[in-house]
């Protein structure tokens, strides 16, 4: 009797085997296709909403030019370091720039305040500059809030 047990065993742990691969075979061969463009092909079909449509125009972008920003940064005890910022905005639409142009002091007062908190060492490197774009567009967001800036480029970004 005790070798009649043992092949059930093996044969339940070979279907446990089954049930808990086959879920997983179905997913990997989802994803497959998903992820190969078969399926989406598949889901949008010559004789769906989707044929013949074209993709929605994309809006030019809208660029602010903002005035020339000159700070002293913050050193301890050197000789003084200073930044010169010119920059354009680029904003979401076109009607976003009547509503920056009208907080543009209380803008250069946010960056310029921000620039001053700054050490040089901070704007080493592309991945400074990157964490100088993430604040500016931050502040910029914050001072006209219909309005709204999408990315800020640096067209001369000086350190002395």
């Amino acid at each position: 009797m005790a070798g009649e047990a043992k092949p059930e065993k093996q044969a339940g742990k070979g279907k446990r085997k089954l049930l808990l691969l086959l879920p997983m075979l179905l997913v990997a061969v989802g994803a497959g296709l998903w992820f190969s463009g078969i399926v989406p092909k598949m889901l949008r079909g010559e004789d769906s909403a989707y044929a013949g449509h074209a993709p929605p125009a994309a809006r030019p972008p809208v660029f602010f030019d903002m005035p020339d920003i000159v700070a002293n940064l913050s050193v301890a005890g050197r000789r003084p370091s200073y930044i010169k910022l010119r920059s354009k905005l680029e904003l979401a639409r076109a009607e976003d720039a009547a509503p920056l142009q009208a907080a543009m002091p209380r803008l250069l007062d946010l960056f310029t305040t921000y620039l001053r908190e700054l050490r040089p060492e901070e704007l080493r490197g592309s991945s400074g500059t990157q964490r100088l774009r993430e604040e500016l567009i931050a502040r910029a967001n914050l001072v006209a809030p219909p309005a709204r800036v999408t990315d800020i480029l640096f067209t001369e970004l000086l350190l002395q």
